[in-house]
């Protein structure tokens, strides 16, 4: 179990770290003409968000998950107000892309707001995609690791489908952990949430797509931050590549848009189920992180 957790949280990081080159990129024939198929860790050239950062380093999302993960192991489970403060650290001087959710909840935390109520308001998946270090942290209890999950979300996601939907995952990241597939672990944990809830409604939407081309999938659903078109889109790449990582990610670069929150929480369900050996050997130890992140994992 301990080695599918590992695999959980190195597939997340590498799916940030692979996106880093092209993300946010939304026309697909420019990274079509510039890398072709994009397989390898990538220097943000045309990525412009991200100018500064180097090849295996992270977005802002897999910053924050390594934030997370520093707290997770510093504090050997998960403490929200040690996150919180880890969390504002790393944005003071931070070099990199800050999004209006991190702006929003720093100017929160400026009129002193404690970390239940600093959230923005913000809808983008990016809040929950970052989830995926808490599962270090809560292997012992699935109820306890949904908790963490939505908390942490809230913490700069305070938008009630975005806190469901970390719960969701963390919920089909735990049950798939303990040996089932990432498909029927979703149909279970999807049979929990009422009809009209808008996250089970999404789930449907994601999986009824899977026989679908995952560049026409995600562009119909969209292929921007907001959780609408982000959550659907991650559910087609955890169905229609259930039994493929490395294809799941791949793909998901090479819809566009926001493919770091999608590639974050597919990387971890399909982590979880396949282990380190389903993730690129190159991917793993190209990441700028690599040893910090070892290290952090124990």
């Amino acid at each position: 179990m301990d080695e599918k957790v590992t695999a959980a949280v190195l597939a997340s990081f590498a799916a940030d770290s692979l996106s880093l080159g092209v993300h946010w990129i939304y026309n697909t024939n420019v990274i079509d003409k510039k890398y072709g198929r994009v397989e390898t860790l990538l220097k943000p050239k045309l990525a412009s968000f991200h100018r500064g950062k180097e090849k295996g380093e992270f977005t802002h999302y897999g910053d924050q998950a390594l934030t997370l993960l520093d707290s997770v192991a510093g504090k050997s489970g998960f403490d929200l107000d040690d996150f919180s403060v880890r969390w504002r650290s790393l944005f003071d001087g931070y070099n990199g892309y800050v999004d209006g959710a991190t702006k929003g909840t720093i100017e929160n935390f400026g009129q002193g707001k404690s970390p239940m109520e600093s959230g923005s308001g913000s809808s983008d998946l990016g809040g929950a995609a970052r989830i995926a270090p808490l599962l270090l942290a809560c292997r012992d209890g699935q109820k306890q690791l949904v908790t963490a999950a939505k908390l942490q979300t809230a913490m700069t996601h305070n938008h009630p489908a975005v806190i469901d939907s970390a719960g969701f995952f963390a919920h089909v990241a735990d049950i798939v952990i303990k040996g089932t597939s990432p498909v029927a672990a979703i149909e279970e944990v999807k049979a929990s949430y009422a009809a009209e809830n808008p996250v089970r409604e999404m789930v449907e939407e994601g999986l009824a797509s899977i026989d679908r081309d995952t560049r026409q999938a995600i562009s119909d659903f969209g292929q921007m931050c907001e959780i609408d078109a982000a959550l659907p889109a991650t559910l087609h790449l955890i169905g229609k590549y259930e039994d493929d990582l490395k294809n799941a990610l791949v793909e998901n670069v090479m819809a566009g848009g926001d493919s770091s929150a999608r590639g974050m929480l597919a990387g971890m369900v399909l982590g979880a189920f396949h282990g380190i050996e389903a993730i690129p050997r190159a991917w793993i130890s190209e990441m700028v992180a690599h040893d910090r992140i070892v290290s952090l994992l124990g």
